[in-house]
């Protein structure tokens, strides 16, 4: 590796700052370029993306479903025949001129109209002062069309937020680690000029139309970013706080630091962005455009950790790492290591106790999703116009299911439609697209509920025979549900093998990436269980998207693997030189520190995502975030290392490393209290 002296340090940084001046912009620009909308992310085969092709054949923009509420200023009071006029009239001015609809119990009128979705925000606005001249009357909109607009204005008005909480987050654990301001400065800017760069990366292809970037996309990068950048640069400082303990010369410390850590971030930032890539098999375009998204993220990130921070480093010298760690930090470590030597079966066998017990709440997370206005911020105006609807009229009167028949079968489909449970009515046949017929039906239940989804399975079942197709929102979000958990039975198994091969190719054996796996496995559903009784104590539901479980299993294992690449990588390392159970000793003392910081810092970041307006975003970062925090401190501290250790030379079958080939079978353990020669090993702790 080249020796990154002084100057060439400076022109690194001075590079990366010019770069930073072109790129930040794409920052907050990169919402310019992001997309919504559930047609969107239909798989092209679906059910409902047929009809939605027919329906709209130029492919434009469809306009979305809005229903405007009229209901009396006095609660509980009926609407008077001159209100109910008045409220005729005013409708007729609004979009597509709808004739409004008097509730059964005469205290509510509704006309479902459509708009947007271009200015949707000004459209709405229109549309309410338009409706409000009823006198008399209060005026509530609902449907895909106002919650659509309420879900992009809490976006706009989060991601800034996000930023800031998560580099808030990530700077009070920086600070309380290293105890001084200038090694926290380093790994933010570190962190913002690689978010930067994979802005601006991503805003190049989404503006290009190669690649589509939605919100989701959006905050899961953001957080990513963040935690991984920081997480690369507590391992190189804590390498480089080690190599200068025995050599003065700062450029030759970083290069061997450079030297020790680019493999394992290397191998990091290759499992995430490959494990993420697997997503490519999803039939979902949302999911499918997200594993690139995350990989040329990681790319950035493992860039910045290698180039930018190393450079920046060396210019601030020593200095930019004191105070030095305490010593009862370090020797908590040690005592650490030394216990688990001690009873290694035992540690092992609690651990794994300690998991199962978590991981056998995990079916208590149910796929069966969740409403998008229970999903939504509670004060969202669209909130309210659901449940004034829902109160008065059939809940899925705002998005009714579109049924294109032949017009020969038009009259037996629309008794076939009404014969379905669930259904609560079904116009008479409409001239549709192709010499269809077209038959609205409105459902009893939310459009985005689970039981709609199931009225759209039996409405299908009882068409089979004829050529009717079934569309509207209720049918995209039944085809939307069915595709990802398909694809869950795909991308779950593809996840496993990728990391397994890339732990192979790392640590040149294949035992212990096999052991590597079950750990993250295990991790998983104990961080499922554990998720999903916290979600019960807060909302009472443990209920999620099927998106939930395959973005936090994705995550969850390769990023549970990261941490235990960064530990075995230096467990071999040690390994190598003075056998297999000093190895590990060395191993959990020198990366015990930087690691756990590293997993707390990840965690906050991932905790993070609680502040964006969708609940399944939020539900993401809780589960995430208690993975993280169960494979760092539990995982990764006691669990492998005491398999390791009970297991011995045997650990890296097939293969036998050099120093345990003269230990008898089944490897030796040093005597309790004996350190390994060498330099000491506390010097390298992070924290």
């Amino acid at each position: 590796m080249l020796r990154l002296n002084r100057a060439r340090a400076f022109a690194v940084v001075l590079l990366w700052l010019v770069l930073a001046v072109a790129t930040s912009p794409f920052t907050l620009r990169l919402e310019e370029v992001t997309q919504a909308g559930q047609e969107a992310q239909l798989p092209a085969a679906a059910e409902s993306a047929r009809v939605a092709g027919l329906l709209n054949p130029a492919d434009a923009e469809e306009p979305l479903p809005l229903a405007v509420i009229w209901t009396p200023r006095a609660e509980g009071e009926r609407i008077s025949p001159g209100q109910q006029e008045e409220v005729r009239q005013v409708a007729l001015r609004l979009p597509d001129g709808a004739a409004p609809v008097l509730a059964p119990d005469g205290r509510a009128m509704i006309a479902v109209i459509t708009t947007g979705p271009a200015d949707l925000p000004a459209e709405l606005a229109t549309i309410r002062q338009t409706a409000a001249s009823a006198a008399s009357t209060s005026v509530h909109l609902a449907g895909p069309a106002a919650d659509q607009a309420d879900l992009d204005g809490a976006f706009s008005q989060t991601d800034g937020t996000l930023l800031i909480v998560a580099l808030g987050g990530v700077l009070v654990i920086l600070l309380l680690v290293y105890r001084s301001v200038l090694m926290p400065l380093l790994v933010i800017t570190a962190s913002l000029l690689a978010l930067a760069a994979a802005c601006a990366a991503l805003y190049t292809l989404a503006r290009s139309g190669l690649l589509p970037v939605d919100g989701q996309a959006q905050g899961i990068v953001f957080v990513l970013v963040v935690g991984a950048s920081t997480d690369y640069a507590l391992l190189l400082a804590a390498r480089f706080r080690e190599e200068r303990a025995g050599q003065l010369d700062a450029s030759m410390a970083m290069t061997a630091a450079c030297r020790a850590t680019a493999p394992p971030v290397l191998a990091s930032a290759a499992t995430i962005a490959c494990a993420m890539m697997t997503l490519a098999f999803s039939d979902l375009p949302a999911e499918q455009a997200l594993g690139p998204a995350v990989a040329i993220a990681m790319a950035c990130c493992a860039l910045v950790s290698l180039t930018f921070l190393p450079a920046a480093l060396v210019l601030c010298g020593q200095r930019v790492l004191r105070p030095r760690s305490p010593r009862r930090t370090a020797a908590m470590w040690t005592k650490i290591a030394r216990a688990t030597a001690r009873r290694p079966r035992r540690i092992w066998a609690g651990c794994l106790l300690v998991l199962a017990l978590g991981a056998s709440c995990a079916p208590l997370l149910s796929q069966t999703g969740v409403p998008l206005h229970q999903a939504l911020p509670t004060g969202a105006s669209s909130v309210a116009g659901h449940e004034v609807m829902a109160r008065h009229f059939p809940a899925g009167t705002a998005s009714p299911l579109v049924i294109l028949a032949p017009a020969a079968q038009a009259a037996d489909v629309r008794d076939r439609i009404l014969a379905v449970p669930g259904v609560a009515t079904a116009s008479e046949p409409l001239p549709g697209p192709e010499g269809r017929a077209q038959i609205l039906a409105t459902l009893r239940d939310t459009s985005d509920s689970a039981r709609a989804r199931d009225v759209v399975e039996r409405l299908r079942a009882s068409l089979a025979g004829t050529e009717a197709l079934v569309g509207g929102q209720s049918a995209q979000l039944a085809d939307l549900h069915r595709a990802a958990v398909r694809g869950h039975r795909l991308i779950m198994p593809l996840v496993l093998a990728v990391v397994l091969a890339i732990l192979i190719v790392l640590l040149r054996c294949l035992l212990l990436p096999l052991l590597l796996i079950a750990a993250a496995w295990i991790s998983l559903f104990t961080a499922f269980g554990t998720a999903a009784l916290f979600f019960r104590m807060v909302s009472g539901s443990a209920a999620t998207e099927p998106a939930v479980v395959l973005f936090s299993f994705v995550f969850l294992v390769a990023l549970g693997v990261d941490y235990n690449i960064f530990l075995v990588h230096r467990i071999r390392g040690e390994a190598v030189r003075h056998g297999t159970p000093a190895g590990v000793q060395r191993g959990v003392q020198t990366t015990s520190g930087v690691i756990s910081a590293a997993g707390l810092i990840l965690a906050a970041t991932f905790a993070s995502l609680t502040v964006m307006p969708l609940l399944y975003l939020a539900q993401i970062g809780c589960v995430v975030a208690v993975g993280v925090l169960i494979d760092t401190l539990l995982v990764r501290l006691f669990l492998v290392p005491a398999l390791i250790l009970d297991l011995g030379p045997r650990t890296w079958w097939p293969t036998r490393l050099p120093r345990d080939i003269a230990l008898p079978a089944g490897g030796s353990r040093p005597a309790q209290g004996a350190e390994a020669p060498g330099r000491p090993a506390a010097s390298a702790s992070a924290s």
